[in-house]
Protein backbone atom coordinates (compact mmCIF):
# COMPACT_ATOMS: atom_id res chain seq x y z
CA UNK A 1 0.00 0.00 0.00
CA UNK A 2 1.22 3.58 -0.69
CA UNK A 3 1.98 5.73 2.27
CA UNK A 4 -0.73 7.45 4.15
CA UNK A 5 0.83 10.98 6.27
CA UNK A 6 -0.84 13.29 8.77
CA UNK A 7 1.23 16.56 9.59
CA UNK A 8 -0.43 16.38 12.60
CA UNK A 9 0.78 12.92 13.53
CA UNK A 10 2.83 12.89 15.94
CA UNK A 11 5.68 10.62 13.83
CA UNK A 12 4.95 13.04 10.75
CA UNK A 13 8.35 14.94 11.24
CA UNK A 14 10.37 11.34 11.20
CA UNK A 15 8.26 9.59 8.57
CA UNK A 16 8.46 12.20 5.88
CA UNK A 17 11.98 13.01 6.50
CA UNK A 18 12.30 8.85 5.69
CA UNK A 19 10.16 9.29 2.67
CA UNK A 20 12.66 12.35 1.53
CA UNK A 21 15.87 10.58 2.16
CA UNK A 22 14.08 7.43 0.38
CA UNK A 23 17.02 5.89 -2.16
CA UNK A 24 15.03 4.08 -4.74
CA UNK A 25 17.43 3.53 -7.59
CA UNK A 26 18.36 0.44 -6.01
CA UNK A 27 21.72 0.58 -7.73
CA UNK A 28 23.19 -2.68 -5.93
CA UNK A 29 26.59 -3.69 -8.20
CA UNK A 30 25.52 -1.28 -11.04
CA UNK A 31 29.08 0.73 -10.39
CA UNK A 32 31.04 -1.57 -10.25
CA UNK A 33 29.89 -3.68 -13.35
CA UNK A 34 29.42 0.28 -15.51
CA UNK A 35 33.07 -0.22 -14.40
CA UNK A 36 34.19 -2.64 -16.13
CA UNK A 37 32.00 -2.28 -19.44
CA UNK A 38 33.45 1.28 -19.80
CA UNK A 39 37.24 -0.37 -19.21
CA UNK A 40 36.28 -3.08 -21.66
CA UNK A 41 35.10 -0.93 -24.03
CA UNK A 42 38.03 1.42 -24.34
CA UNK A 43 40.18 -1.69 -24.30
CA UNK A 44 38.16 -3.74 -27.33
CA UNK A 45 36.29 -1.09 -28.84
CA UNK A 46 33.95 -2.68 -31.40
CA UNK A 47 34.48 -6.03 -30.77
CA UNK A 48 33.25 -5.47 -27.28
CA UNK A 49 29.92 -3.26 -28.66
CA UNK A 50 28.90 -6.62 -30.39
CA UNK A 51 29.58 -8.75 -27.70
CA UNK A 52 27.12 -6.67 -25.46
CA UNK A 53 24.54 -6.37 -27.86
CA UNK A 54 24.54 -10.03 -28.53
CA UNK A 55 24.18 -10.87 -24.61
CA UNK A 56 21.81 -7.91 -24.06
CA UNK A 57 19.79 -7.27 -27.03
CA UNK A 58 19.91 -10.82 -29.05
CA UNK A 59 21.10 -9.73 -32.24
CA UNK A 60 24.09 -9.59 -33.96
CA UNK A 61 25.62 -6.22 -35.20
CA UNK A 62 27.03 -7.90 -38.36
CA UNK A 63 23.48 -9.22 -39.20
CA UNK A 64 21.28 -6.76 -38.35
CA UNK A 65 23.68 -3.50 -39.20
CA UNK A 66 25.57 -1.28 -37.05
CA UNK A 67 23.58 1.80 -38.60
CA UNK A 68 20.44 2.63 -39.27
CA UNK A 69 20.51 4.97 -42.33
CA UNK A 70 18.87 8.43 -43.45
CA UNK A 71 16.53 6.18 -46.13
CA UNK A 72 14.91 3.93 -43.41
CA UNK A 73 14.31 7.06 -41.00
CA UNK A 74 12.39 8.66 -44.12
CA UNK A 75 10.33 5.59 -44.82
CA UNK A 76 9.74 5.16 -41.44
CA UNK A 77 8.48 8.91 -41.18
CA UNK A 78 6.48 8.11 -44.73
CA UNK A 79 4.68 4.96 -43.23
CA UNK A 80 3.59 7.11 -40.16
CA UNK A 81 -0.29 7.84 -39.70
CA UNK A 82 -0.85 11.11 -40.70
CA UNK A 83 -2.47 11.95 -37.48
CA UNK A 84 0.60 11.11 -35.71
CA UNK A 85 2.84 12.78 -38.00
CA UNK A 86 1.08 15.81 -37.31
CA UNK A 87 1.43 15.43 -33.41
CA UNK A 88 4.93 15.21 -33.90
CA UNK A 89 5.47 17.93 -36.16
CA UNK A 90 3.73 20.12 -33.52
CA UNK A 91 5.31 18.97 -30.79
CA UNK A 92 8.93 19.54 -32.45
CA UNK A 93 7.47 22.97 -33.57
CA UNK A 94 6.56 24.14 -30.24
CA UNK A 95 10.05 22.62 -28.66
CA UNK A 96 12.01 24.60 -31.05
CA UNK A 97 10.02 27.46 -30.82
CA UNK A 98 10.50 27.20 -26.78
CA UNK A 99 14.33 26.72 -27.42
CA UNK A 100 14.87 29.36 -29.71
CA UNK A 101 14.09 31.73 -27.18
CA UNK A 102 16.84 30.20 -24.77
CA UNK A 103 19.91 31.41 -26.86
CA UNK A 104 22.15 33.06 -25.01
CA UNK A 105 24.00 36.49 -26.71
CA UNK A 106 27.35 37.47 -26.80
CA UNK A 107 28.95 40.16 -25.36
CA UNK A 108 31.31 43.16 -26.35
CA UNK A 109 31.81 46.02 -24.64
CA UNK A 110 33.86 48.16 -22.34
CA UNK A 111 33.87 48.91 -18.86
CA UNK A 112 34.46 52.33 -16.75
CA UNK A 113 38.05 52.13 -16.96
CA UNK A 114 37.83 51.60 -21.05
CA UNK A 115 38.98 47.69 -21.39
CA UNK A 116 37.35 45.62 -23.85
CA UNK A 117 35.66 42.76 -22.41
CA UNK A 118 33.20 40.14 -23.28
CA UNK A 119 32.25 36.95 -23.90
CA UNK A 120 31.24 34.32 -27.24
CA UNK A 121 28.71 31.27 -27.28
CA UNK A 122 29.22 28.34 -29.06
CA UNK A 123 28.15 25.31 -29.87
CA UNK A 124 29.58 21.86 -29.27
CA UNK A 125 30.83 19.71 -32.11
CA UNK A 126 29.07 16.84 -31.63
CA UNK A 127 26.43 15.50 -29.26
CA UNK A 128 25.74 11.67 -28.50
CA UNK A 129 22.38 11.41 -27.31
CA UNK A 130 21.27 8.61 -25.74
CA UNK A 131 17.39 7.32 -26.84
CA UNK A 132 15.95 4.18 -24.44
CA UNK A 133 14.64 0.74 -26.06
CA UNK A 134 13.25 -1.84 -24.74
CA UNK A 135 10.66 -0.95 -21.54
CA UNK A 136 10.77 2.36 -22.33
CA UNK A 137 10.93 3.84 -26.61
CA UNK A 138 10.11 7.29 -26.34
CA UNK A 139 10.17 9.31 -29.91
CA UNK A 140 9.17 12.19 -27.56
CA UNK A 141 13.00 11.95 -25.58
CA UNK A 142 14.75 12.27 -29.32
CA UNK A 143 13.03 15.12 -29.67
CA UNK A 144 13.66 16.80 -26.67
CA UNK A 145 17.46 16.04 -26.98
CA UNK A 146 17.88 16.09 -30.45
CA UNK A 147 16.17 19.88 -30.74
CA UNK A 148 17.79 22.00 -28.10
CA UNK A 149 21.29 20.55 -29.53
CA UNK A 150 20.14 21.43 -33.54
CA UNK A 151 19.09 24.74 -32.14
CA UNK A 152 22.56 25.51 -29.79
CA UNK A 153 24.08 25.05 -33.27
CA UNK A 154 25.74 21.14 -33.00
CA UNK A 155 27.13 20.35 -36.76
CA UNK A 156 26.87 16.24 -35.51
CA UNK A 157 23.99 14.78 -33.28
CA UNK A 158 24.28 10.92 -32.97
CA UNK A 159 21.48 8.62 -31.92
CA UNK A 160 22.48 5.52 -29.60
CA UNK A 161 19.78 3.30 -29.10
CA UNK A 162 19.19 -0.02 -28.35
CA UNK A 163 16.99 -2.45 -30.34
CA UNK A 164 16.18 -5.39 -28.54
CA UNK A 165 15.49 -8.51 -31.39
CA UNK A 166 16.97 -6.13 -34.06
CA UNK A 167 13.95 -4.33 -34.08
CA UNK A 168 13.54 -0.52 -33.57
CA UNK A 169 10.48 1.78 -32.73
CA UNK A 170 9.37 3.26 -35.88
CA UNK A 171 8.29 6.23 -34.26
CA UNK A 172 11.92 6.71 -32.99
CA UNK A 173 13.33 6.77 -36.19
CA UNK A 174 10.35 9.07 -37.70
CA UNK A 175 11.49 12.00 -34.72
CA UNK A 176 14.82 11.37 -36.07
CA UNK A 177 14.09 12.28 -39.52
CA UNK A 178 11.85 15.30 -38.35
CA UNK A 179 14.49 16.59 -35.98
CA UNK A 180 18.02 15.89 -38.54
CA UNK A 181 19.94 13.27 -36.86
CA UNK A 182 22.76 12.63 -38.74
CA UNK A 183 23.15 9.01 -37.08
CA UNK A 184 21.77 6.82 -35.69
CA UNK A 185 23.37 3.62 -33.88
CA UNK A 186 21.60 -0.19 -33.17
CA UNK A 187 23.52 0.38 -29.57
CA UNK A 188 22.45 0.59 -26.12
CA UNK A 189 23.14 0.42 -22.13
CA UNK A 190 26.79 1.56 -20.30
CA UNK A 191 28.72 0.30 -23.28
CA UNK A 192 26.94 3.06 -25.96
CA UNK A 193 28.11 5.47 -23.56
CA UNK A 194 31.38 4.61 -23.46
CA UNK A 195 31.37 4.44 -27.24
CA UNK A 196 30.18 7.67 -27.84
CA UNK A 197 32.72 9.21 -24.78
CA UNK A 198 35.92 7.45 -26.34
CA UNK A 199 35.37 6.57 -29.71
CA UNK A 200 35.68 3.66 -31.36
CA UNK A 201 36.80 2.17 -34.86
CA UNK A 202 33.42 2.80 -36.57
CA UNK A 203 31.80 5.64 -34.28
CA UNK A 204 33.64 8.72 -33.82
CA UNK A 205 33.72 10.26 -30.15
CA UNK A 206 31.18 13.52 -29.28
CA UNK A 207 31.68 15.97 -26.71
CA UNK A 208 28.46 15.99 -24.68
CA UNK A 209 26.42 13.19 -24.32
CA UNK A 210 22.53 13.78 -22.50
CA UNK A 211 19.08 11.49 -22.33
CA UNK A 212 17.65 9.19 -19.83
CA UNK A 213 18.39 5.86 -19.64
CA UNK A 214 18.25 2.74 -17.40
CA UNK A 215 20.62 2.32 -13.75
CA UNK A 216 23.47 1.59 -16.21
CA UNK A 217 22.96 4.67 -18.63
CA UNK A 218 23.29 6.86 -16.02
CA UNK A 219 25.90 5.15 -13.78
CA UNK A 220 28.15 5.28 -16.97
CA UNK A 221 27.48 9.11 -17.99
CA UNK A 222 28.28 9.95 -13.96
CA UNK A 223 32.18 7.94 -14.29
CA UNK A 224 32.42 9.57 -17.63
CA UNK A 225 31.46 13.04 -16.67
CA UNK A 226 34.46 15.11 -17.52
CA UNK A 227 35.32 13.11 -20.14
CA UNK A 228 32.30 14.55 -21.91
CA UNK A 229 29.61 16.86 -20.77
CA UNK A 230 26.85 14.95 -19.80
CA UNK A 231 22.98 16.98 -19.11
CA UNK A 232 22.71 15.23 -16.06
CA UNK A 233 22.52 11.79 -13.36
CA UNK A 234 18.84 11.12 -13.88
CA UNK A 235 16.95 8.86 -11.70
CA UNK A 236 13.23 7.62 -11.23
CA UNK A 237 10.47 9.79 -12.64
CA UNK A 238 8.67 11.76 -9.94
CA UNK A 239 5.63 13.38 -9.80
CA UNK A 240 4.24 15.84 -6.60
CA UNK A 241 0.68 16.82 -6.82
CA UNK A 242 -0.74 19.45 -4.93
CA UNK A 243 -4.59 20.20 -5.35
CA UNK A 244 -7.61 20.62 -3.25
CA UNK A 245 -11.03 19.62 -2.76
CA UNK A 246 -12.46 21.05 -5.70
CA UNK A 247 -10.51 18.45 -8.34
CA UNK A 248 -12.18 15.63 -10.00
CA UNK A 249 -10.60 12.69 -7.54
CA UNK A 250 -10.10 10.94 -11.13
CA UNK A 251 -7.68 13.56 -12.71
CA UNK A 252 -5.65 13.71 -9.52
CA UNK A 253 -5.99 10.17 -9.33
CA UNK A 254 -4.92 9.86 -13.79
CA UNK A 255 -2.06 12.66 -13.01
CA UNK A 256 -0.75 10.33 -10.46
CA UNK A 257 -0.27 7.23 -12.12
CA UNK A 258 1.06 9.22 -15.30
CA UNK A 259 4.18 8.64 -13.87
CA UNK A 260 3.92 5.48 -11.59
CA UNK A 261 3.26 3.57 -15.26
CA UNK A 262 7.11 4.87 -16.28
CA UNK A 263 8.60 2.35 -13.64
CA UNK A 264 8.61 0.12 -10.23
CA UNK A 265 11.33 2.55 -9.06
CA UNK A 266 8.91 6.06 -9.92
CA UNK A 267 7.40 7.90 -7.01
CA UNK A 268 4.15 9.97 -7.18
CA UNK A 269 2.81 11.75 -4.13
CA UNK A 270 -0.56 14.08 -3.72
CA UNK A 271 -0.71 16.97 -0.91
CA UNK A 272 -3.85 17.79 -0.22
CA UNK A 273 -5.33 19.90 2.93
CA UNK A 274 -8.47 17.57 2.57
CA UNK A 275 -8.51 13.69 4.17
CA UNK A 276 -11.64 13.29 2.55
CA UNK A 277 -10.83 13.91 -0.62
CA UNK A 278 -7.37 12.45 -0.20
CA UNK A 279 -9.57 8.78 0.27
CA UNK A 280 -11.37 9.81 -2.89
CA UNK A 281 -7.87 10.01 -4.58
CA UNK A 282 -6.80 6.70 -3.30
CA UNK A 283 -9.83 4.90 -4.30
CA UNK A 284 -9.56 6.30 -7.48
CA UNK A 285 -6.08 5.33 -8.04
CA UNK A 286 -7.25 1.93 -6.66
CA UNK A 287 -9.83 1.65 -9.48
CA UNK A 288 -7.83 2.91 -12.17
CA UNK A 289 -5.09 0.17 -11.60
CA UNK A 290 -7.82 -2.63 -12.55
CA UNK A 291 -8.19 -1.10 -15.71
CA UNK A 292 -4.60 0.11 -17.03
CA UNK A 293 -2.74 -1.62 -19.45
CA UNK A 294 0.61 -0.86 -17.54
CA UNK A 295 -1.34 -1.73 -13.99
CA UNK A 296 1.75 -4.11 -13.31
CA UNK A 297 4.10 -1.83 -13.09
CA UNK A 298 2.02 1.18 -11.86
CA UNK A 299 0.84 -1.18 -9.06
CA UNK A 300 4.09 -1.43 -8.02
CA UNK A 301 5.35 1.72 -8.34
CA UNK A 302 2.17 2.64 -5.98
CA UNK A 303 2.89 0.31 -3.73
CA UNK A 304 6.51 0.70 -2.89
CA UNK A 305 7.02 4.76 -3.52
CA UNK A 306 3.45 6.75 -3.42
CA UNK A 307 2.02 8.68 -0.70
CA UNK A 308 -0.69 10.64 -0.04
CA UNK A 309 -0.21 13.76 2.55
CA UNK A 310 -2.79 15.50 4.32
CA UNK A 311 -1.51 19.29 5.14
CA UNK A 312 -3.03 21.65 7.72
CA UNK A 313 -3.40 23.95 4.83
CA UNK A 314 -1.91 24.01 1.24
CA UNK A 315 0.68 26.74 2.30
CA UNK A 316 1.83 24.77 4.50
CA UNK A 317 2.34 22.10 2.37
CA UNK A 318 5.25 24.13 0.21
CA UNK A 319 8.39 23.55 2.34
CA UNK A 320 7.44 19.52 2.50
CA UNK A 321 6.88 20.12 -1.61
CA UNK A 322 10.71 22.44 -1.47
CA UNK A 323 12.34 19.34 0.34
CA UNK A 324 11.35 16.66 -2.09
CA UNK A 325 12.65 19.08 -4.93
CA UNK A 326 10.82 17.09 -7.46
CA UNK A 327 11.32 16.57 -11.22
CA UNK A 328 7.69 17.19 -11.93
CA UNK A 329 5.53 19.36 -9.68
CA UNK A 330 1.52 19.98 -10.25
CA UNK A 331 -0.52 23.00 -8.85
CA UNK A 332 -3.94 21.81 -9.23
CA UNK A 333 -6.05 24.84 -7.59
CA UNK A 334 -7.78 27.98 -8.46
CA UNK A 335 -4.60 30.39 -8.34
CA UNK A 336 -1.59 28.28 -8.42
CA UNK A 337 0.57 31.35 -8.60
CA UNK A 338 0.26 31.98 -5.36
CA UNK A 339 1.81 28.47 -4.33
CA UNK A 340 4.40 28.61 -7.76
CA UNK A 341 5.71 31.94 -5.63
CA UNK A 342 6.85 29.52 -3.04
CA UNK A 343 8.50 26.92 -4.69
CA UNK A 344 11.99 27.39 -4.77
CA UNK A 345 13.11 23.56 -6.07
CA UNK A 346 11.46 21.79 -8.92
CA UNK A 347 12.57 20.59 -12.11
CA UNK A 348 9.08 22.05 -13.83
CA UNK A 349 5.65 22.88 -12.87
CA UNK A 350 2.32 23.04 -14.25
CA UNK A 351 -0.16 25.53 -12.81
CA UNK A 352 -4.05 25.06 -12.79
CA UNK A 353 -6.40 22.10 -12.84
CA UNK A 354 -5.73 21.66 -16.87
CA UNK A 355 -2.60 21.32 -16.55
CA UNK A 356 -1.71 17.73 -16.17
CA UNK A 357 1.75 16.83 -16.77
CA UNK A 358 1.76 14.76 -19.39
CA UNK A 359 1.45 17.78 -21.54
CA UNK A 360 5.26 19.19 -20.58
CA UNK A 361 6.11 15.24 -21.73
CA UNK A 362 5.16 16.00 -25.08
CA UNK A 363 3.78 19.11 -26.77
CA UNK A 364 3.92 22.02 -24.39
CA UNK A 365 7.64 23.18 -25.81
CA UNK A 366 9.74 23.51 -22.00
CA UNK A 367 12.35 20.09 -21.82
CA UNK A 368 11.37 16.86 -20.32
CA UNK A 369 14.64 15.79 -19.78
CA UNK A 370 14.57 17.12 -15.59
CA UNK A 371 16.50 16.62 -12.99
CA UNK A 372 14.90 14.14 -10.34
CA UNK A 373 16.15 12.47 -7.17
CA UNK A 374 15.93 15.88 -4.85
CA UNK A 375 18.98 17.34 -7.71
CA UNK A 376 16.28 19.70 -8.58
CA UNK A 377 17.78 21.56 -5.17
CA UNK A 378 21.10 22.78 -7.63
CA UNK A 379 20.27 21.56 -11.14
CA UNK A 380 17.58 22.23 -14.31
CA UNK A 381 16.25 20.13 -16.93
CA UNK A 382 17.64 19.94 -20.66
CA UNK A 383 18.63 22.92 -22.09
CA UNK A 384 19.94 24.69 -25.42
CA UNK A 385 23.05 25.66 -22.94
CA UNK A 386 23.91 22.08 -22.09
CA UNK A 387 25.08 21.90 -25.91
CA UNK A 388 26.95 25.25 -25.68
CA UNK A 389 29.98 26.59 -24.19
CA UNK A 390 30.97 30.19 -23.13
CA UNK A 391 34.62 32.05 -23.92
CA UNK A 392 35.59 35.07 -23.16
CA UNK A 393 37.58 37.49 -23.73
CA UNK A 394 39.50 40.40 -22.73
CA UNK A 395 41.66 42.87 -25.29
CA UNK A 396 43.96 45.26 -23.20
CA UNK A 397 45.97 48.35 -25.39
CA UNK A 398 48.71 49.85 -23.74
CA UNK A 399 46.85 52.49 -21.50
CA UNK A 400 44.50 49.63 -20.40
CA UNK A 401 47.58 47.61 -19.12
CA UNK A 402 48.90 50.31 -17.49
CA UNK A 403 45.06 51.02 -15.62
CA UNK A 404 45.59 47.14 -14.57
CA UNK A 405 49.37 46.07 -14.32
CA UNK A 406 50.40 47.40 -11.30
CA UNK A 407 47.67 45.84 -9.40
CA UNK A 408 48.42 42.84 -11.03
CA UNK A 409 51.43 42.44 -10.57
CA UNK A 410 51.02 43.46 -6.49
CA UNK A 411 48.25 40.41 -6.44
CA UNK A 412 51.03 37.68 -8.38
CA UNK A 413 53.99 39.08 -5.91
CA UNK A 414 51.66 38.40 -3.15
CA UNK A 415 51.05 34.55 -4.18
CA UNK A 416 54.27 33.74 -4.76
CA UNK A 417 54.41 34.20 -8.75
CA UNK A 418 57.06 35.92 -9.92
CA UNK A 419 56.74 34.95 -13.50
CA UNK A 420 52.84 36.20 -13.75
CA UNK A 421 54.00 39.53 -12.68
CA UNK A 422 57.12 39.61 -14.68
CA UNK A 423 54.85 38.97 -17.93
CA UNK A 424 53.22 42.56 -16.94
CA UNK A 425 56.09 44.54 -15.14
CA UNK A 426 58.41 43.55 -18.46
CA UNK A 427 55.71 44.83 -20.53
CA UNK A 428 55.62 48.15 -18.84
CA UNK A 429 59.33 48.87 -18.93
CA UNK A 430 59.41 48.47 -22.60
Amino acid sequence: MSLRLNTLDHDFTERFDRLVRADRANDGDVKRDVENIIADVRARGDIALADYTTRFDGHHLSESGWQIGADAMLAAYDALDEELRAALHLAATRITAYHEAQKPTDRDYRDDMDIRLGARWSAVDAAGLYVPGGRAAYPSSLLMNAIPAKVAGVERLVVATPTPGGEVNPLVLAAAHIAGVDEVWRIGGAQAVAALAYGTDTIKRVDVITGPGNAWVAEAKRQLYGVVGIDMVAGPSEIVVVADNKNDPDWIAADLLSQAEHDPTSQSILFTDDAAFADAVDDAVKLQLAELATAKVATQSWDANGAIIVTETLDAAMPLVNALAAEHVELAVDDPDALFDQIRHAGSVFLGRHTPEAIGDYIAGPNHVLPTGRRARFASGLSVLDFMKRTSFIALDEAGLAKLGPATAALAHAEGLPAHAASIEKRQKS
